[in-house]
């Protein structure tokens, strides 16, 4: 195999932009959603990765961690009522697996960490909405036992 010579005038420039999106509320699509566990190795999380699809920063990525299972059981209640926050937005009335949240397209409420700790200034997802006549899930509805991802051990 021979390698071919590359000119860079032939490469497009990108503009990796890492600086936060304003503040606001944005419409995202959940482009990948993975099982984790906890640096702890006593809890589970949900990765969402998110891609901003309107009103503006179109294509910038996004992520944010739903705790479903944590020792603290403050954070695990937040985690969860994220969860359900997503999924009545989504109109999903049971999940069996967070790859069931792919290609949900939800509301998102971003605000801005401000940097900390060695850290530079990142967005935050703080809340999660349905989007226009999207038909939200029942509140109320009932599912048969815990999924085995979000089952307290």
């Amino acid at each position: 195999m021979q390698f071919e010579t590359i000119n860079l005038a032939d490469i497009p420039e990108t503009t990796n932009d890492y600086s936060p999106i304003p503040a606001g509320d944005y419409v995202a699509t959940i482009k990948d959603a993975e099982l984790k566990i906890t640096k702890s190795g006593t809890g589970q999380y949900i990765k969402l990765k998110l891609e901003v699809v309107a009103p503006s920063s179109t294509g910038r990525v996004l992520f944010s961690n739903l705790n479903i299972r944590n020792d603290n059981e403050t954070a695990q209640n937040i985690g969860m009522a994220q969860l359900g926050s997503i999924m009545r937005a989504a109109g999903i009335a049971s999940v069996s697996n967070p790859e069931q949240l792919v290609g949900t397209t939800i509301g998102i409420k971003v605000t801005i960490k401000e940097a900390q700790n060695g850290y530079e200034a990142q967005n935050e997802v703080k809340a999660y909405k349905a989007v226009g006549n999207a038909p939200p899930a029942a509140a109320n509805v009932a599912t048969k036992g815990t999924p085995p991802w979000a089952a307290k051990k």
